[in-house]
């Protein structure tokens, strides 16, 4: 589909990647709605970009349901979901006070893994009843991995775990729902600019880019952006994970 088709729900989308998805969606003549825990930074983002805001953990069944229906409301459709919702979960297993917590292990899965499945869920039973287009077409579920899916750091035991299993799941889904015409893809991100790294000194942030061989510098959130948009038009990507990551491969610490 065109990018100007898209009826898209992005969860995370009050900031960071999730923020630059929805803007460059709607830039380009589609529709979005933001899916975000943060009330205040969400209504605030989809005023300035002119998406809809709905409050949303998406770790709660009812609560993404609920949402998801809202905004197909709202965009009189649904044909693109982008989950960008998810937590750093930094813990080692046995870490100075301890070991980690079961709670703390529990909740980064529930917020990371748990939450992509529930709105993958609610988002392709409401995009098997569009019409198809000329390729049979009837949505797309984009998910956010990592490339600590694959090289984990210390430290990185629960988020690693999350973003290893949504790669596990992309492509069982997309066969699942290769006969309802709707694709499932995953993106794993490298190094990017986020609220969290903005954070950081310039120093730190200089020293973290130069850990990436090209180009030596931190992923900038319109990138993702624009690795979403090539998923959402190129119909033959499905059932993969796409590394987008300037060829780092991450040290043990």
């Amino acid at each position: 589909m065109k990018i100007e088709q898209a009826k898209a729900v992005i969860t995370g989308g009050a900031s960071g990647l999730g923020r630059a998805v929805a803007e460059r969606i709607i830039a380009r003549g589609g529709r979005a709605a933001i899916l975000d825990r943060q009330e205040a930074a969400g209504q605030s983002a989809a005023k300035a970009i002119g998406a809809t805001f709905f409050k949303c953990d998406v770790g709660s069944e009812s609560q993404v349901n609920s949402a998801i229906a809202g905004a197909r409301e709202a965009m009189n459709g649904l044909n693109v979901l982008v989950n960008c919702a998810g937590v750093a979960g930094v813990g080692k297993l046995l870490g100075k006070d301890g070991p980690m917590a079961g709670d703390f292990f529990e909740n980064v899965v529930r917020v990371n893994l748990i939450g992509t499945f529930l709105c993958d869920k609610a988002a392709a039973a409401a995009m098997r009843d569009n019409v198809p287009n000329e390729d049979g077409e009837r949505g797309v579920l984009i998910h956010t991995a990592s490339v600590a899916a694959f090289e984990g750091q210390i430290g990185q035991v629960a988020y690693s775990a999350t973003k290893a299993a949504i790669v596990g799941m992309t492509l069982p889904i997309a066969r699942e729902l290769a006969s309802a015409g709707i694709r499932c893809m995953t993106i794993a991100p490298g190094i990017f600019m986020t609220p969290m790294l903005a954070g950081l000194s310039r120093e730190v942030q200089d020293s973290l880019g130069k850990q990436v061989p090209f180009p030596p510098r931190l992923g900038k959130p319109d990138e993702f952006a624009s690795m979403v948009q090539s998923i959402v038009e190129i119909a033959t990507l499905n059932g993969e994970t796409i590394r987008l990551d300037g060829a780092i491969r991450m040290q043990p610490r």
